[in-house]
């Protein structure tokens, strides 16, 4: 059973990382910090942009920057297929 990360990291997906910060409803004047990671395409972020029009849509606290870090983790020179495998007991 090969699991659904993996099937979207060989699709072109990477593990993407925003940091948002947003402010309080109740204290507008202090910052809170909200860590984010999910698998998404580059450049245009699908994922991550979706969840930003539900958090502005349905939140209180009102965005105030959204910093983006992006990886794909399995890159062409790093996969190999290969012809055979032996299993040793």
């Amino acid at each position: 059973m090969v699991s659904k990360d993996f099937i979207r990291q060989m699709e072109g997906y990477g593990l993407t990382t925003a940091k948002i910060l947003y402010r309080m409803p109740d204290h507008p004047s202090f910052l809170q910090t909200y860590i984010w990671q999910e698998y998404d395409l580059a450049p245009r972020f699908p994922v991550l942009i979706d969840f930003l029009d539900f958090w502005k849509r349905e939140l209180a606290g009102p965005l105030h920057s959204v910093t983006v870090t992006h990886a794909q983790l399995i890159r062409p020179a790093e996969f190999r297929a290969i012809q055979g495998e032996i299993n040793i007991h």
